[in-house]
């Protein structure tokens, strides 16, 4: 009897655990992927990388992917009857959303079993517990444990691990839509490739001085295609040795574990404090807050590093992790505004949108978060861009009327905006 292969963030042939399950029994797979409705939430840039990833897919089988339309508690199991299979194999998912979806699946599959195998992670979140089995709230610790941990050798996939079934000979297929944005970067498991090859090559030994420094290309822009599985960080792993850049890089994967266990064991923390005790704070949301949030969106507030940060961000869908953190500072502490607006705007412009890394990167700015930086840490904007991107580089690139008269003069007084924050945090202490 045939099994399916569902596709979901793990678009890719290599390294892929679910597959060696769906074709352990040598008989015929159906690759399919199903366009559920609700992704029509996410940002533009995100469905153009998952239309082109899925192309590249496509192509990675010979044509021989299905992509379907529908909500997949009703699409799986009706594939599963058409074409008899046994079984459907899946890359387990452990955020909110995917587990209620797949609760559903399953339960509307019936006698048919839906059998995970991994996640997109190096540890699967719920893996490292403290030892009364608990789930850790500081990094550190966890991730010396996660070390101790360790994690498997890639899976020996690639295309030619099945036989796969013609998705002309099943019923219900559509063609892959084209995004409406252009990407900065290319998408699919042979870019992601081709791109992790490049940064070993040639930016792995500078990551650690460079990684901080948006002016120096020192970054591996992997992070969409984590996000959407067109590669698996444990093939990254095996090419991290013991020198200083791959240990640093190794930590950012460890963060991007640590957040999807946090989301995982506290998934109201999505939209909510994870530190409930900052519910109390004041923030401002009346129709003045909103104007500065429009200004913060257009990169004018007259902060260099902030306009750069934000203009790079509606630009090209991306913005150097450094930055990010400053201008997330930027709206919780000197515009005190809600950090849900931050991340909402940041879920429907980047390319990496990932809930689990973008809520607590945010929740870490605000200082409700797990190991979050102390509310009282404010950044100072023009001490951060005098640090990171010293000769203008990056601001220069992204804000070419700076030092202009066309340039706004700062919208805040960043010292009396602290003092604000201060006053507020000490509020709710």
């Amino acid at each position: 009897m045939p099994t399916l292969m569902w596709f979901r963030r793990d678009l890719r042939l290599h390294d892929l655990p679910p597959l060696l399950d769906a074709a352990a029994a040598d008989e015929p797979v159906l690759a399919c992927y199903v366009l559920d409705p609700r992704l029509r939430a996410s940002g533009g840039r995100r469905l153009a990388y998952l239309y082109d990833a899925l192309r590249d897919l496509r192509d990675g089988l010979n044509g021989r992917l299905l992509v379907t339309r529908g909500r997949p508690e009703t699409r799986i199991p009706a594939l599963a009857k058409q074409i008899g299979a046994r079984s459907v194999h899946v890359t387990g998912d452990y955020s909110p959303f995917g587990m209620r979806r797949d609760a559903a699946v399953r339960a509307a599959l019936g006698d048919v079993p839906m059998e995970a195998s991994g996640s997109p992670y190096l540890v699967t979140p719920g893996r490292v517990t403290k030892g009364d089995g608990t789930p850790y709230k500081v990094f550190t610790p966890f991730y010396a444990a996660w070390r101790d941990h360790g994690w498997r050798a890639p899976a020996a996939t690639g295309p030619s691990s099945a036989e796969w079934i013609d998705p002309a000979d099943v019923d219900g297929g559509v063609d892959i839509p084209t995004g409406d944005v252009e990407l900065d970067l290319p998408a699919g498991e042979r870019a992601a490739r081709a791109q992790w090859r490049d940064f070993i090559s040639d930016g792995l030994a500078r990551y650690a001085d460079d990684r901080n420094r948006p002016d120096a290309d020192g970054i591996s822009r992997m992070s969409a295609h984590l996000k959407f599985g067109t590669i698996h960080p444990r093939t990254m792993a095996v090419d991290l040795g013991n020198g200083a850049g791959a240990q640093a890089y190794l930590r950012e994967l460890a963060f991007r574990d640590f957040y999807a266990g946090v989301l995982r064991e506290w998934p109201e923390s999505a939209w909510q404090n994870w530190n409930r005790s900052f519910d109390g704070i004041e923030t401002d949301d009346d129709d003045d807050a909103q104007t500065r949030f429009e200004t913060w969106k257009a990169g004018r507030t007259g902060f260099p590093i902030v306009d750069a940060g934000m203009r790079q961000l509606a630009e090209t869908g991306f913005m150097h992790n450094r930055v990010r953190m400053i201008v997330a500072s930027f709206l919780v502490k000197d515009l005190h505004l809600p950090w849900q607006w931050g991340a909402r705007w940041f879920l429907e412009q980047l390319t990496d949108g990932d809930m689990a890394s973008n809520q607590h990167g945010w929740q870490w700015a605000a200082g409700c978060g797990t190991d979050a930086a102390p509310y009282f840490r404010v950044f100072n904007p023009s001490t951060q861009g005098d640090k990171f991107d010293p000769d203008e580089v990056y601001v220069r690139r992204w804000v070419p009327e700076y030092g202009s008269e066309h340039y706004p003069e700062p919208m805040v007084d960043h010292k009396a905006e602290r003092s604000e924050a201060l006053r507020r945090y000490g509020e709710i202490r």
